[in-house]
């Protein structure tokens, strides 16, 4: 067991100062709730995100044409249920989908023994998913809700403390300062239902990003595979060649965990042909590489279709929710709040920021009004729409065929 508590006990200290944040964050809201100067009331988020439900789901039924679900539900995990939303959020192959849970849960957990122990069981299912548990469960803190199957989901660890830590570290006189924070807060929560309410209209888009991501899994699950079965020769002629930091012989694991980490076409492609390579209809390697591992090629080909498909989709369903809560929200007071006193900025700075899925939606918006949330959830846009939004409006969009 000892080089996969190495393992395990590495992804931990990875994540190690996203969990300090999260105690510190517990540890200073426990401080908070013992100051006898310090305001006790802050709006319930229940009761407030269940009030507002009717009335932005108007406003985005307005703006986007689009009926939000009547089944639908909110629910407020707390942090390790929000861990576990995160996992269920991972879309893996059918035959990984109780180990990554499993993984998220002795994660969540800080269960070295587990870890270690799921790693020894499938290391091939670790190799993939483990950078989920890392990138996922490290935004935690900066994450406000999510949208999963008819639910929207509010990270009550967070938007219950965020608040109270604001005004507490802002100092005395504390009650001068609330309505501004509890108006910040209540900002945040409408942003938050603006977006997971957007997202829960997306149901082709939703369904065009989990297939394309459950594809790029299985091929790196595939890949995770030749990997580990390499003989050592090959091994190790490959680490020299690709000049990685060198593994003690006796750790033969962490040896091919290197390189599947480094030839992982997440990393590998996107870091040496460059952010364009979603616009590729080809890749190209090394021939000394594929020397190596004659099946790199036809691997990296097979990848390159269904990552253009996730980055496009998840690009596109992020972008419309940006561009609603621009327009949805834009006069409102306590929107405005909550980018000054949470976000330290303003309204005109966060309208010209940068995204090409809120670029995209916007020039369709522009040309179609809000047909342009009907034709991007249907007719999906490629990668080379996404990057130039004149592409997509060159399509018919009533066929979904393109004029070039």
């Amino acid at each position: 067991m000892g080089e996969f508590t190495e393992f395990a006990e590495a992804l931990l200290d990875q994540i190690s100062v996203e969990i300090n944040e999260e105690k510190e964050i517990a540890q200073l809201a426990e401080k908070i709730n013992t100051d006898s100067d310090f305001p006790n009331q802050f709006i319930e988020l229940e009761s407030f995100s269940n009030s507002l439900l009717p009335d932005i789901s108007k406003k985005i039924e307005s703006f986007t044409g689009y009926p939000i679900k009547s089944d639908l539900r909110i629910e407020y995990p707390d942090l390790k249920d929000f861990k576990l939303l995160k996992g269920r959020k991972v879309f893996a192959t059918k035959q990984s989908r109780e180990f990554v849970d499993n993984l998220f849960s002795a994660v969540a957990d800080l269960d070295i023994k587990n870890i270690a122990e799921l790693i020894e069981k499938d290391t091939q299912k670790f190799l993939v998913y483990s950078t989920y548990a890392k990138s996922y469960i490290s935004k935690i803190s900066t994450t406000y809700g999510d949208y999963l199957d008819s639910c929207v989901y509010l990270n009550k660890f967070i938007l219950s403390n965020y608040p109270k830590i604001i005004l507490y570290k802002q100092g005395q006189p504390y009650d001068s300062r609330k309505e501004q924070v509890e108006s910040g807060y209540k900002g945040a929560l409408k942003m938050t239902m603006v977006e997971e309410l957007v997202h829960s209209t997306q149901d082709n888009l939703q369904e065009a990003n989990k297939n394309a991501a459950i594809n790029v899994n299985s091929i790196n699950e595939e890949l995770a595979k030749i990997i580990l079965n390499l003989d050592k020769n090959a091994t190790d002629s490959l680490y020299d060649y690709l000049q990685l930091q060198t593994v003690p012989d006796d750790f033969p694991i962490a040896k091919k965990a290197n390189l599947f980490f480094m030839l992982n076409p997440d990393n590998f492609v996107v870091n040496v042909l460059g952010p364009d390579v979603m616009t590729y209809s080809n890749v190209e390697i090394d021939p000394k590489i594929s020397e190596m591992i004659p099946e790199l090629p036809d691997i990296y080909q097979r990848w390159l279709q269904p990552i253009q498909e996730h980055h496009a989709a998840f690009s596109t369903m992020e972008g419309m929710a940006e561009f609603t809560v621009q327009n949805v929200l834009q006069d409102d007071d306590d929107f405005q709040n909550y980018l000054t006193t949470f976000m330290g900025t303003d309204f005109s700075s966060y309208k010209v920021r940068k995204n090409m899925g809120k670029e995209l939606t916007q020039k369709v918006y522009e040309k179609f009004g809000k047909d342009a949330f009907r034709f991007l959830n249907e007719k999906p846009p490629g990668t080379r729409e996404l990057k130039e939004p004149d592409r997509y409006l060159k399509r018919d969009l009533s066929t979904g065929s393109e004029h070039m």
